[in-house]
């Protein structure tokens, strides 16, 4: 969780930006159900879920001492530094706070307010019993939308803590309210970490916003097509790609066998821009997908979906599928060997291998 502190009129005003914690109840939260369960229930959580209601704790050496109880398998080091984090968690967090929440089940942030106190609630899911109430404001920020130097911040291993640099709370308040923030100053490097920032960074995460970044600049309109087209011939596709202009609501067929013609027989809508895309696309979908023969519908949106959009789709998971910008960079690096040269080498990837250094925290 993330507190992003400016001065405003002699008032501290914070950004939070909330992570699901990594280390106790990872299982459950990885998956995304941590984040639902925040979302839905308008607050955000944090696991050490061995961690007893901490409510009447009036200082961190007190909580400290609970910690080590809880927790005694662990290192001083360790539990200090989770010490510190739920202490902010439950002392440093103030109502008005900007709360945000990236997203693991899609490539987008949840962005919203801290309306309430710390509170515990013994019978909720394991990894949500330590809360706070929130008010969401959006839910389905693009994480496109979002520069890097902030991507960064929200890739720490840690669950809470402050960063403090290039007008964040400024830029984060302008992309809610739907205008462009400032540049950050040249400084903000793609490559620079936040001198705040504690804790590991997430590669994975780091690796696919960089590799995202860099499609977002390369590839557009027709030739994000066309990116989309060459991944899904590497995975065994014949395709057709309709040409720029008016596709009817199609912009790929792709049908597996020799010449295409065995089932699965798909029919694509690819969205290149940054703006996340409503249910209108998916229904225009399904209801021209007879017309092109096609089992199955495959919605790529480069700038994600709303919310209504994934709820709706739960009752077509038999024919309809949504790649955001994180599907499509997974899919990329699991069939990339495959890629046509051209692609490769508009697209230059290298897999390395590097310690999963949450597995420490």
């Amino acid at each position: 969780m993330w507190a992003l502190n400016r001065t405003v009129d002699d008032e501290k005003s914070d950004v939070v930006i909330s992570t699901v914690h990594k280390a106790k109840g990872r299982e459950w939260n990885k998956h995304g159900g941590g984040e639902a369960f925040a979302v839905e229930n308008s607050m955000v959580v944090i696991g050490w879920d061995e961690l007893p209601d901490v409510s009447a704790i009036s200082s961190r050496d007190e909580l400290q001492k609970l910690m080590n109880q809880a927790y005694p398998e662990e290192n001083i080091t360790t539990t200090r530094i989770w010490t510190g984090e739920v202490w902010a968690f439950k002392e440093r967090m103030q109502k008005g706070d900007w709360i945000a929440l990236p997203l693991k089940s899609r490539a987008a942030v949840a962005i919203g307010k801290i309306e309430g106190p710390y509170k515990f609630s013994a019978n909720a899911p394991d990894g949500a019993k330590h809360q706070r109430r929130v008010k969401w404001l959006r839910t389905d920020l693009p994480r496109a939308e979002i520069d890097q130097d902030l991507l960064y911040s929200l890739g720490s291993s840690l669950t809470v803590f402050q960063v403090k640099r290039n007008n964040a709370e400024e830029r984060i308040t302008a992309l809610v309210e739907g205008r462009r923030p400032n540049t950050p100053s040249p400084a903000s490097s793609e490559t620079e970490v936040p001198i705040e920032t504690e804790g590991s960074i997430d590669l994975e995460q780091l690796a696919t916003d960089q590799i995202a970044g860099f499609i977002a600049r390369k590839f557009r309109g027709h030739e994000f097509a066309r990116l989309v087209s060459s991944v899904l011939v590497a995975e065994g596709y014949q395709v057709q790609v309709s040409p720029p202009g008016a596709d009817g609501g199609v912009d790929i067929i792709a049908g597996t066998g020799p010449m295409g013609f065995d089932a699965p027989r798909i029919a694509v809508q690819v969205k290149s821009g940054d703006t996340p895309v409503d249910v209108t696309v998916i229904r225009e979908l399904q209801g021209v997908m007879p017309r092109f023969g096609a089992d199955n519908g495959l919605v790529v949106s480069w700038g994600g979906f709303k919310d209504s959009v994934p709820r709706e789709t739960r009752q077509l998971f038999f024919k309809i599928r949504l790649w955001d910008s994180n599907a499509l960079v997974a899919a990329l690096q699991r069939v990339y060997q495959k890629l046509p040269a051209d692609i490769q080498a508009e697209l230059p990837l290298k897999q390395i291998w590097a310690m999963a250094l949450e597995e420490f925290f």
